[in-house]
């Protein structure tokens, strides 16, 4: 093997293996920021050594055997206090005691070990922005370059933005545990809330110059589908994961050929991505029987979606169940921006002036002021309606709020329509 082809072997199996060798590392060690240290050396290790020695049989094994073998010596030779040295290097000499046998060791626990660390990513101790920064590396492992250019910030921001959430975790002694009893419920909505987020801004970026970023998407339902396989007995879980495969099943067809938006009603169903679709509706039923007659938030999303998913046509759509759906949804997880959405739909069910009264009641909801999908939703009733002076100066509403290039187009192009259209 040459050296270039040992390097991308090197590179494709951190990619696979990182979230899982820290995840590792981070029991043993407690310490996320130490966890992330130890695997980094232990990349470092196979990149020296595999090039010339070959690729080890079970590179996963390897790489952990490595990072261990670096945890013992620091636990060695640092200076800290007698009882982290004891318990720590009593925790690694056990653990290395078993190394022979460590490839089952690793399926053993490695489910347990991710599930750990996906709930200290997203420990709710932590600023939402970090929540997002944190699970891409430690979870997704994604460099802090590609993190940085997701979320349109400089590298050194968001490196910053990692090390102080890392030191924020060891400051606040955050447990490396599956949280239990009424936490769990807390400690769930956070996870979940994390991975829909880094999936919303890969599905309609709130800045930039593209407006999806499928990248985003595919590594959040990557990491749903983990989530789904760690903890199999909650429905919300799989109500996520639902959602996201129906969503990102429109993802060819959600933009035009120069990345253009398209509107869903507009789009080409023919390039929705059936598997996706199957595999979403397979999800949400898998939701829907855990759930039984207690359908949490993302269960209702997920099922306003397959409602999309399920229509042959824009014409053949059951706007009807979706403004219910809708309905439910405003009840269980009652905001502004669910509202709002229900206000579309009830403009489909039963025309452009009922949705129209609930937009014009958001008007001074405080969480919506520099929501650009408010005025943007605003002008198109309008437009239907046939009040088209007031549906441009909507739409242009909407242009100043939104900071995405590509929607800005979209919205000023709606503007002008409705300028023309009013004479």
């Amino acid at each position: 093997m040459s050296a270039s082809d040992a390097h991308h072997t090197v590179e494709t199996v951190w990619r696979m293996e990182a979230p899982k060798l820290i995840a590792g590392l981070a029991r043993l060690t407690r310490d996320v920021g130490r966890a992330e240290e130890l695997a980094q050396d232990a990349l470092v290790a196979a990149l020296k050594q595999w090039p010339e020695e070959g690729v080890p049989r079970n590179p996963a094994a390897w790489l952990m055997q490595v990072a261990k073998h670096r945890a013992l010596d620091t636990v060695r030779h640092e200076a800290m206090a007698r009882r982290k040295q004891e318990e720590l290097g009593r925790d690694l000499e056990d653990d290395h005691s078993a190394m022979p046998d460590l490839d089952a060791a690793l399926d053993d626990e490695v489910g347990d070990d991710l599930l750990r660390l996906i709930f200290i990513a997203c420990h709710p101790v932590l600023p939402q922005e970090a929540r997002l920064a944190l699970t891409l590396k430690l979870l997704g492992g994604l460099t802090t370059e590609e993190i940085a250019r997701a979320f349109l910030v400089p590298e050194p921001t968001m490196a910053q933005r990692i090390v102080r959430a890392k030191k924020t975790l060891s400051d606040a002694r955050v447990l490396y545990e599956v949280p239990a009893g009424a936490e769990l419920g807390e400690r769930l909505a956070s996870v979940l809330e994390v991975v829909h987020l880094i999936f919303n801004e890969g599905y309609a970026a709130t800045a930039g110059q593209d407006w999806v970023r499928p990248t985003l998407c595919e590594e959040a339902m990557r990491l749903g589908r983990i989530l789904a396989g760690l903890a199999p007995r909650e429905p919300e879980v799989h109500g996520l994961v639902a959602l996201m495969e129906l969503q990102a099943s429109r993802l060819r067809a959600r933009t035009g050929p120069k990345g253009e938006p398209i509107l869903l009603l507009d789009q080409n169903r023919a390039r929705w991505d059936r598997l996706l679709i199957g595999r979403g509706l397979a999800a949400l039923e898998q939701a829907q029987r855990l759930a039984g007659s207690l359908p949490g938030p993302y269960l209702l999303q997920a099922a306003l979606a397959a409602c999309h998913a399920r229509a042959p046509t824009a014409d053949e759509t059951d706007w009807a169940r979706i403004a219910a759906l809708y309905g439910v949804l405003a009840r269980v997880a009652p905001s502004p921006v669910v509202e709002l959405n229900r206000a579309v739909a009830v403009s489909m069910a039963d025309g452009p002036a009922a949705g129209l009264a609930i937009v014009e009641a958001l008007a001074e909801e405080p969480a919506l002021r520099r929501y650009h999908l408010l005025p943007s939703v605003r002008g198109d009733l309008l437009s239907k309606l046939g009040r088209h002076r007031e549906a441009a100066e909507a739409f242009e509403q909407a242009v100043a709020l939104t900071r995405n290039v590509k929607e800005q187009a979209l919205m000023q192009k709606r503007a002008e329509t409705a300028r023309v259209a009013a004479g």
